[in-house]
C-alpha cells in the first residue's frame, strides 16, 4: 500500500527507476515561458529611445515604463505563488500565459503614454503569476536529486541568457523594425506554449487557505508611492508637496504592511524571514544589486535617447 501510494504521488515526469517521460518537453515549456518574461524585461530598455521619440515622454515619465512593471511584479509576486497553491499550479500557469500574452499585445499596440504605462502594469501581473508557477511546476515535475538539479540548472541559465539576449535582440529589433515588435512576439510564443502545456504539464493538488490581499495591496501601493516621491523630486525638488506627500504616504502604507503581516494568519511575507542576519544580508545585497543594474540599464538607454537627435513632442503633453 505504501509503495503504491508513493508511486501515485510521484512527479508526472518521472516513472519508476527515474526513467524520464516527456521530461525534456516539460522542461522546455517551463524554460521558454520563463525566458519570455526575462527577455521582455530586457527588451524594453533597448526600446526606450524610440518610445521617447514616438510618444513624447519626459525624462522622468520615461522611467514609469519600467517602474510600472517592476513595482507590480514585485508587489504581487508572492501573491502569485500563493495562487498556485490554492488553485493548482498548472491552471494558474496557463492563466498567467494568457494574461502575459494579451498584455504584451496591449503594450505593443499602445497609442498613448497612459495606455503604455497601464499595459506595462498589467503585464507585471501576468509575470508575477507566471514566474512562481513555472518554478513550482519544475520542482514538482522532477524527482529530488540529479534530475531536479539539472532542471534547476537549466532554469537558472535561462534567467541569465534572457537578460543578456534581451539587450542584444531588443536593440536589433528596435533598430531594424520597431520597439513594438518585441512585445508582439510574445503573443505567438505564448499561444504556442499553451498547447503542449495543456497536454504535458502535471496538475498539482489544491491547498486550503486564503490570500493576504491587504498585505499585497499595501506592499505594492507603498512601494509605488515611495518611487513616485523620489521621481517627483527630480522635477520639483525634495521639499515640494508633490514629493513629500507620496513619500509620507509610502512610509505610512509600508508601516501598515508590517503591522498587517504581524497579525495575518497566512502573511504574504512572514516577518520571521528577516530574523536571520545572513538571510537579511542576502536580501539587502540582492536589492542593491538589482537596483543598481536596473538603474544602469535605464541610464545607459536614456543617454542613448538624448544623443540620437530625435525630436520629442512638447513637454506639456508628456507624462509626469
Amino acid at each position: 500500500m505504501t509503495t503504491t501510494a508513493q508511486h501515485a504521488s510521484a512527479p508526472a515526469a518521472v516513472r519508476s527507476h527515474g526513467t524520464p517521460v516527456h521530461a525534456t518537453l516539460i522542461l522546455a515549456i517551463i524554460c521558454v515561458s520563463y525566458f519570455m518574461v526575462i527577455l521582455d524585461n530586457s527588451i524594453v530598455f533597448t526600446g526606450l529611445p524610440q518610445i521617447r521619440s514616438d510618444m513624447g515622454f519626459s525624462e522622468t515619465g520615461l522611467s514609469w515604463i519600467t517602474n510600472a512593471y517592476v513595482l507590480v511584479f514585485g508587489g504581487l509576486l508572492l501573491l502569485g505563488a500563493r495562487a498556485g497553491d490554492l488553485f493548482g499550479h498548472r491552471r494558474v500557469f496557463l492563466f498567467s500565459l494568457v494574461v502575459f500574452s494579451l498584455t504584451s499585445l496591449l503594450v505593443g499596440a499602445a497609442q498613448t503614454q497612459w495606455w503604455l504605462i497601464g499595459a506595462r502594469a498589467l503585464q507585471g501581473i501576468g509575470a508575477a503569476v507566471l514566474a512562481p508557477s513555472a518554478l513550482s511546476l519544475l520542482t514538482r515535475s522532477f524527482a529530488e536529486g540529479r534530475a531536479r538539479n539539472r532542471a534547476m540548472t537549466a532554469y537558472s541559465a535561462v534567467a541569465g541568457l534572457g537578460a543578456a539576449f534581451g539587450l542584444v535582440v531588443g536593440g536589433l529589433v528596435a533598430d531594424l523594425i520597431s520597439w513594438r515588435a518585441g512585445f508582439f512576439l510574445n503573443v505567438p510564443v505564448g499561444v504556442v506554449m499553451m498547447v503542449p502545456a495543456l497536454r504535458f504539464l502535471p496538475e498539482t493538488g489544491r491547498r486550503r487557505g486564503h490570500f493576504d490581499i491587504a498585505g499585497a495591496v499595501l506592499a505594492t501601493l507603498g512601494s509605488t508611492a515611495l518611487v513616485l516621491g523620489i521621481v517627483n523630486a527630480a522635477d520639483f525638488g525634495w521639499t515640494a508637496v508633490l514629493t513629500l506627500v507620496p513619500l509620507v504616504a509610502g512610509v505610512v502604507m509600508l508601516g501598515l504592511f508590517v503591522r498587517v503581516e504581524r497579525r495575518a494568519a497566512q502573511p504574504i511575507v512572514p516577518l520571521r524571514l528577516f530574523t536571520g542576519r545572513e538571510r537579511s544580508g542576502a536580501y539587502l545585497t540582492r536589492m542593491l544589486c538589482m537596483g543598481a543594474m536596473m538603474g544602469f540599464f535605464f541610464t545607459a538607454q536614456f543617454g542613448r535617447a538624448s544623443t540620437t537627435g530625435h525630436r520629442c513632442r512638447p513637454a506639456s503633453r508628456s507624462f509626469r
